[in-house]
């Protein structure tokens, strides 16, 4: 009996110490909401994705050469989607990172406090509706009565309503299939779904390995833009930081658009995919950042809007409330 109860004490003992342990590990892979690391040294935590601008200022490490003689180190936070990034922005435990249109609307919806600071070129080209080379459907028309994949909330969901709206058809007269773009993929492949609404690279990469071809593009249906957003209470200190990364995001594009060669390698490098797909997704892309001005409010406006009328979001938002005025103007150096 003795010996039972000694067993089960250890048991308990070690079960403790496991559950302490896994905690001890996860907050370390936490980042810091303190902004600062054990030396106190001051720190500038990104989110990114494996795509866009802030990938590529990563591995090109200019960032870490301006911010040094201001006293900041650079940490780097990847994330899988932009959802899970606004969030860490929200919460404070990164500072600045990139989005699709999408995201930064439901991160408003739900009283984020994040701020819009400047807006990418749009890079409508690589986003569309795919369809099989053999496919019946030639026009949007035909898509009525047919299964089409996107990713629920996303700028390919928006596409998708103003194709549908533009063919004189309605979000009822279709199918949808909510699939992120690794399922959509596979579900297009098998010809589970008749068509498939997305964004470059995954658009490329589709058209020239999987036997497809674009219905439409994006073109006069979104303009599929970056934005930079950034925590407002890091912005309200530290705006002078913001200027100097989004010079650096500037000139980061600049060498993208004159190095397309050298940036599809990268890209395909990191992402996996076949340097022809990679060399289609960057011919039709320019790199850039804009100041957001009216006209991208309205942009972003209409988004939102959309989305609350399909009841995504469950309130009305105000894009040009989460806006912070970020003068860009003079910043070519």
């Amino acid at each position: 009996m003795k010996k039972r109860m000694r067993y089960k004490t250890m048991a308990l003992f070690l079960g403790w110490m496991l559950l302490f342990s896994t905690l001890l590990l996860s907050a370390c892979s936490i980042p810091n909401p303190l902004g600062e690391n054990s030396s106190n040294d001051k720190v500038f935590r990104i989110g990114y994705q494996k795509n866009g601008p802030l990938l590529i200022l990563k591995e090109l490490g200019t960032l870490e050469e301006r911010l040094e003689p201001l006293g900041y180190k650079v940490e780097w936070y990847e994330f899988q989607a932009g959802p899970a990034l606004l969030e860490a922005l929200n919460t404070g435990s990164i500072d600045f990172g990139r989005s699709g249109d999408s995201p930064p609307i439901f991160a408003q919806a739900s009283d984020s406090t994040l701020r819009y600071v400047a807006a990418g070129k749009s890079k409508f080209e690589g986003s569309g509706i795919l369809v099989k080379n053999d496919s019946s459907i030639k026009t949007l028309a035909d898509l009525k009565g047919k299964k089409v994949g996107f990713a629920k909330g996303s700028s390919s969901h928006y596409l998708l309503v103003n194709a549908l709206e533009k063919a004189g058809l309605s979000y009822s007269d279709i199918e949808p299939a909510y699939l992120s773009p690794g399922d959509a993929r596979i579900a297009f492949e098998k010809k589970e779904i008749d068509a498939w609404v997305v964004w470059d690279p995954f658009t490329a990469d589709t058209q020239l390995q999987a036997d497809a071809t674009l219905l439409v593009n994006g073109e006069g249906l979104t303009s599929d833009r970056d934005f930079f957003l950034a925590s407002s209470n890091f912005l309200q200190e530290k705006e002078d930081i913001i200027k100097v990364v989004m010079e650096e995001v500037q000139k980061s594009c600049q060498w993208a658009n004159d190095h397309p060669e050298d940036l599809t390698k990268m890209l395909s490098s990191i992402l996996g995919i076949d340097e022809a797909s990679m060399k289609m997704a960057v011919e039709r892309r320019v790199y850039g950042v804009e100041e957001i001005n009216d006209t991208i409010i309205k942009e972003q406006q209409e988004i939102a809007d959309t989305f609350y009328t399909l009841q995504l979001i469950p309130k009305k938002v105000k894009v040009s409330e989460n806006v912070y005025t970020l003068d860009l103007k003079d910043e070519e150096n």
